[in-house]
């Protein structure tokens, strides 16, 4: 298997950070190396998704597409009835 380039990063970590990343390496025995690379590309993953969402949210607005706060407003607080009204759109 070709080796690909990487990249060595650095950062400061509290104590007990560190500590959770060592166990979580043992127990699956993996690398701290891999846990480190796992959990990061999971985080990029879930901001690009964030991001997506919120040009998405943003194109609604400026297209028009919006509900009324008291209709939302409205519909949560009739969750915890025993009749809750449709979501509103």
């Amino acid at each position: 298997m070709p080796q690909s380039d990487t990249k060595v990063l650095t950062a400061h970590v509290p104590l007990p950070l560190a500590e959770q990343v060592d166990q979580m390496a043992a127990r699956l025995e993996r690398s701290r190396g891999w846990i480190i690379k796992q959990a990061l590309a999971a985080w990029l993953e879930q901001e690009e998704e964030r991001n997506r969402l919120t040009r998405e949210a943003l194109a609604d607005v400026d297209a028009g597409q919006v509900i009324d706060h008291q209709a939302v407003q409205a519909w949560a607080d009739s969750l915890d009835t025993d009749k809750p009204l449709p979501l509103p759109r």
